[in-house]
């Protein structure tokens, strides 16, 4: 059986190499045109070459998003683009568009095809007929449950991708106009606002009639629980979504179902799902649920309530460097923290360590009380072993 492929999202080079570091077996990304993340950095051709490279140092794989719902003005320079992505050995596209899959295939021929979640497939028959059409692959809706996924693998020989982690619409596969309405940004060509996550007063006839703020999002996706028959069902990718996250938020998910996975595979069973759990809470600011794919939804999995938010450790700084004689590691700051806190260091081969700070010192070597100012270089003693990529929390 092969190993079941962690994906995970990188909305620019820096966040690709911390994916690929903290685990991930690929990585998907948005170039600067046909990505509906038009707001995420994203990839220009030169930055797409060298995560390519990166990744394939890792044996890891690239695949490039390009799911808007185009119109006749998005599409241009698509040959051109196309045959740039297969020459830099990208592994494969996402398209929501028969006519770019068509396209594909004719001028770019190499590139893998995986048909995008906008596309809301939640059947067999509509996974078979796209296989015929020439995806190899198919990223489910959102929409299903496990048991549901295991009928349409059962009746397939498609690879199906799963979203286990991350934002969930409040709409149907993505398909909302909520944005276009409240902002003329068209979600559907990259410019999604998350209206539905806005605060909104309830009014009958110019009324008010409610004293509460409500919004219609829903509860961000944590399938943890699931991930075992997910991989026991022949699931082919898990896929992590956020590519306008932060590297904090990337390094320590990614991470997490990393061990998870590793764990199940090792042992047939998951030993400790509340040290998973906790390690992903440590970088989540909303509420989560496991969405449609452990049952139908409920309101419990909606997000009515926008005063509840859930604490997360803060990130703090990123290692730099550190040397292994002098034990003094070189940081950059990436929030407040001062002398005193208690920090827990982690990385790709660092399990969690923690570290009460005594002395810190400025990039000019004084001595300084507090970590104050944005990116600034600082060192300290550290008595355990870091190496750069490492992160550090406050706790």
């Amino acid at each position: 059986m092969n190993k079941i492929e962690l994906l995970a999202p990188a909305g620019n080079l820096e966040k690709l190499k911390i994916a690929v570091m903290y685990g991930a077996d690929a990585v998907f990304i948005g170039g600067k045109q046909f990505s509906l993340r038009a707001r995420a950095n994203n990839f220009e051709l030169v930055d797409i070459i060298e995560g390519v490279k990166f990744a394939k140092k890792y044996h890891a794989k690239v695949y490039v998003t390009m799911n808007i719902v185009p119109h006749d003005s998005d599409i241009i320079n698509f040959k051109e683009y196309v045959t740039a992505l297969e020459k830099a050995k990208v592994k494969g596209v996402i398209v929501s568009s028969l006519a770019f899959a068509e396209k594909i295939k004719k001028f770019a021929p190499k590139l893998e095809l995986h048909l995008s979640t906008q596309m809301s497939i939640i059947n067999s028959d509509a996974v078979k007929q796209f296989s015929e059409f020439g995806f190899s692959r198919v990223v489910l809706g959102r929409e299903l449950n496990f048991e549901q996924i295991k009928i349409i693998k059962d009746k397939t020989n498609t690879e199906l991708e799963v979203f286990i982690h991350g934002g969930m619409c409040a709409s149907f596969s993505g398909r909302c106009m909520l944005s276009n309405h409240m902002t003329n940004r068209d979600a559907n060509r990259g410019g999604c606002a998350h209206s539905c996550r806005w605060d909104f007063e309830l009014y009958k006839n110019r009324k008010l009639v409610s004293n509460n703020m409500f919004n219609m999002g829903s509860k961000d996706l944590t399938g943890i629980l699931v991930i075992p028959q997910l991989i026991d069902m022949g699931v082919s990718s898990l896929k992590i979504e956020g590519r306008m996250k932060s590297v904090y938020y990337i390094a320590t998910v990614v991470r997490a179902y990393r061990m998870l996975i590793d764990d199940y595979y090792k042992n047939g069973y998951i030993n400790n799902y509340d040290f998973y759990m906790d390690e992903i809470l440590k970088s989540e600011t909303r509420k989560s649920s496991t969405g449609y794919l452990k049952h139908e939804v409920t309101i419990n999995e909606q997000y009515f309530n926008p005063g509840v938010t859930v604490f997360s450790n803060h990130f703090v700084g990123y290692v730099l460097d550190y040397n292994i004689f002098t034990k003094v590691a070189t940081i950059e700051q990436r929030n407040y923290f001062e002398v005193g806190d208690e920090l827990e260091f982690f990385g790709p081969k660092l399990k969690n360590s923690k570290f009460i700070v005594r002395k810190i010192l400025n990039n000019d070597n004084e001595e300084v009380t507090k970590a104050n100012h944005a990116q600034q270089i600082i060192t300290f003693k550290v008595p355990f072993r870091l190496r750069k990529h490492d992160m550090v929390r406050k706790i």
